[in-house]
């Protein structure tokens, strides 16, 4: 891919400005879940955000759909629901004419470009499996027939806390397939108040659709093209492997932790620090990208030890640890 001239980069970031701009019209606050959630679409990975119910978790994924002129389908996960409510099933039909009888594959609502998963954790995993080829693959295979997903693909998927009743966890398979895991937290004072203005009055914010498929797709482009420079790909490896007890690290993770990320980890961090490189109008990614993307990158691929979780360490803490026990290239 050519290098984009400055009037095509200033192009693309105007288009940013706008979607950043069209969701802030419905959400107050959360600049940093917002701009973490731009992060997954420009990376192309999915995102799982976490938060207690009430925070517009689900609000702020709408936004997005509204924004994006792509096809937006919901999926409210429940204890109840069946994989086949999520990537179809086989319906019998009769042919008008000659009266023969065949199997159709009915389409369920996993085939869309922007997926909401609703309260993901609320659904046993017998059900949440049958999101895992369609998030790794953007496929999905029923009765020996691959079907292809459009494109761009997206999972955007709500959990609350897993010490609320009626959760459960997510498997380790499923939550290394999201590449960012995104926390959800009380707004301060003056955002709660302008929530209660906005939501309570008779006005209602309309967003109008600012980017299309192939601009997405554009944009995910640009991103595996910004500059990584090799010592902090290096360290990115390092960050990596010092999260695995059995391969080292140091003695306080070896702790903490019963198993560390893979290499998907980082992938990850390696296009979210480009993506969020270009969010801010750069070609070029920093420590100050990989700094601000390793808790979002790491917290769900972490698991910690049964000491760990009796001590109240969470894994936030421990990745604070790896940073600063992994020191950035001099």
């Amino acid at each position: 891919m050519p290098a984009p001239t400055e009037a095509a980069l200033a192009a693309r970031l105007q288009q940013l400005g706008a979607l950043r701009e069209a969701i802030g019209r419905v959400v107050v606050g959360q600049d940093e879940v917002v701009e973490q959630l731009l992060i997954g679409l420009l990376a192309g990975g999915h995102c799982l955000i976490e938060g207690v119910p009430g925070l517009g978790k689900t609000l702020l994924v709408r936004a997005l759909g509204q924004a994006l002129a792509l096809d937006f389908r919901r999926i409210q996960f429940t204890p109840d629901l069946m994989p086949g409510d999520i990537i179809g099933t086989e319906i019998l039909e009769e042919e008008h004419g000659t009266g023969r009888r065949r199997f159709t594959f009915q389409r369920g609502p996993v085939f869309t470009h922007l997926l909401l998963a609703d309260e993901l954790n609320r659904t046993p995993p017998k059900t949440q499996s049958a999101l895992l080829e369609a998030m790794q693959e953007r496929t999905v295979s029923y009765a020996g027939v691959t079907h292809v997903l459009p494109q761009p693909f997206f999972v955007l998927a709500t959990q609350n806390p897993l010490e609320q009743a009626g959760t459960y966890p997510l498997p380790e398979a499923q939550l290394d397939r999201f590449l960012l895991h995104i926390r959800v937290d009380y707004p301060d004072e003056a955002e709660e108040r302008a929530i209660l203005v906005q939501t309570t009055g008779s006005a209602t914010p309309v967003i109008e659709p600012v980017m299309e498929g192939a601009e997405v797709l554009a944009l995910q482009a640009l991103v595996r093209e910004v500059h990584l420079g090799e010592d902090l790909l290096a360290w990115i490896v390092r960050l990596v492997r010092a999260t695995r007890p059995q391969q080292g690290g140091s003695a306080s993770v070896r702790e903490a932790l019963r198993w560390g990320a893979g290499p998907r980890a980082g992938q990850a961090l390696v296009l979210a620090a480009k993506a969020r490189a270009l969010l801010h109008g750069r070609l070029a990614a920093t420590r100050v990208d990989l700094k601000a993307l390793a808790a979002p990158v790491l917290r769900h691929r972490l698991l910690l030890s049964f000491s760990a979780e009796a001590a109240g360490r969470s894994t936030d803490a421990v990745i604070a640890e790896l940073l600063a026990a992994v020191p950035f290239p001099a």
